[in-house]
């Protein structure tokens, strides 16, 4: 990898991309082992529930404002800072647990902590990434930082999480607060100024986090492929996250695997997605944005498809890594996208607007995939997935034409696109 992204996207690409990988292993420790502490605490499916809720809250209450705070400030220092708190979260709690004083509260403390610097933190790295590689040069880089993420947090984490707990319950909090403090300092050797400089007069003047907030929404709410690529990928996130809810369910009573088995679907759409971050930037070239995008969908509506019609677990999986190679190049041509089309000062909130959208999404889909289940049927989620898979295509087939891509990949982007002062 290094020397590869060495060559192609330079020294302090390399550094970022180490930062964002070693940050991903430290939060999918976390994710890991948080469960497994509140389950070793008590046996109430709410409580245990609730951790799971405490980690999606920061992203619908904090996503909008991270964002402003990743265009008004020096969009490095603040990864630095976020990293450094998040690194005193952990180690309180770590310690607390090691030494018997750590309790489920002060988890779901710390949890809301860190994944509310996680939303400030990846709002910056995707606004500071366009500044540091060439722009022909985002889809390889998008692609390395989502192949990193994916073989951390979904590959490598599992495992070692579950490892570390079994050997002390505060472990895994202990090397997630080491994978920060070393993001911190990867961050830190990058050097220079990464604030966003205001290009018009209204820019440079005091605002309220209010109008800054209004403005990212107003921009992309104008901008057709973006807004189009937001509300895609908020409906997709409900259907499949309703999907994801009830698979457990799915893998035993209809594919007949036990807890193995049902990690090794998830391996599935890991696998799927590393390789499709390894080899996105060359697949995009080669069958364009446009029909990525477009097979992309019905990748979608065919795993639904597969979930809902079949029980061979070798189509099922095989349904898992389609979609997860789909994911991986979806998530290419969705940041390269946004961050060619936004000006500089708005990359923080277009981006967090977005990741405020797709967890809105998650939190919906949740829910529903229980409820649709428990009324319903095991299958009825990924039959209802199937039909908003099939309308959402439809809908939006011709938006992703090539003319309009081809005009997003255009340098520069025309000025203009940036929005008027928000009254």
């Amino acid at each position: 990898m290094t020397r590869d992204a060495g060559a192609g996207l330079g020294t302090v690409f390399v550094r970022l991309w180490a930062a964002s990988t070693l940050s991903a292993l430290g939060s999918g420790l976390a994710t890991v082992a948080a469960p497994l502490f509140v389950a070793s605490r008590t046996d109430d499916p709410l409580v245990v529930a609730a951790a799971s809720a405490v980690a999606w809250l920061p992203w619908l209450l904090f996503a909008l404002p991270g964002g402003v705070l990743a265009d008004r400030m020096d969009r490095r220092r603040l990864m630095i800072v976020i990293d450094l708190v998040r690194v005193v979260a952990l180690a309180v709690l770590a310690t607390a647990i090691l030494t018997g004083r750590g309790g489920v509260a002060l988890l779901y403390a710390v949890l809301f902590v860190v994944n509310t610097g996680e939303i400030v933190f990846r709002a910056a790295s995707q606004a500071m990434l366009p500044t540091v590689v060439p722009r022909h040069r985002l889809e390889r880089a998008n692609g390395w930082l989502g192949g990193g993420a994916t073989l951390m947090h979904s590959m490598l984490a599992g495992p070692l999480g579950g490892f570390l707990f079994a050997l002390s319950a505060g472990s895994p909090f202990l090397v997630n607060a080491v994978t920060y403090a070393l993001s911190a300092v990867l961050v830190a050797l990058i050097g220079g100024d990464f604030r966003a400089v205001a290009t018009d007069a209204h820019e440079r003047l005091p605002r309220s986090m209010g109008r800054e907030i209004l403005e990212g929404l107003r921009f992309l709410a104008h901008q057709r492929l973006l807004r189009t690529m937001a509300v895609l990928i908020g409906l997709l996130n409900v259907t499949l996250t309703a999907a994801l809810a009830v698979l457990v369910l799915l893998a035993g009573e209809r594919l007949r695997l036990g807890s193995v088995g049902y990690g090794l679907l998830f391996t599935c759409i890991a696998v799927g997605g590393v390789l499709g971050a390894l080899l996105g930037d060359r697949l995009i070239a080669w069958v364009t944005a446009t029909w990525t995008i477009r097979i992309g969908l019905l990748i979608e509506a065919g795993l639904h498809l597969a979930l809902a019609a079949s029980r061979s677990t070798v189509v099922v999986g095989f349904a898992l890594f389609a979609f997860g190679l789909h994911s991986a190049l979806w998530n290419i041509v969705a940041n390269s996208l946004r961050q060619r089309l936004t000006p500089p000062t708005l990359q923080g909130r277009v981006a967090s607007t977005t990741l405020f959208v797709a967890a809105g999404g998650n939190c919906v889909g949740a829910l529903l995939g229980g409820l649709l289940a428990a009324r319903f049927g095991i299958t009825a989620p990924y039959w209802v997935g199937l039909v908003v898979a099939i309308g959402v295509s439809a809908a939006t087939w011709r938006v992703f034409n090539r003319a309009a891509v081809a005009r997003a990949y255009a340098d520069p982007p025309p000025v203009e696109q940036s929005p008027a002062p928000v009254a």
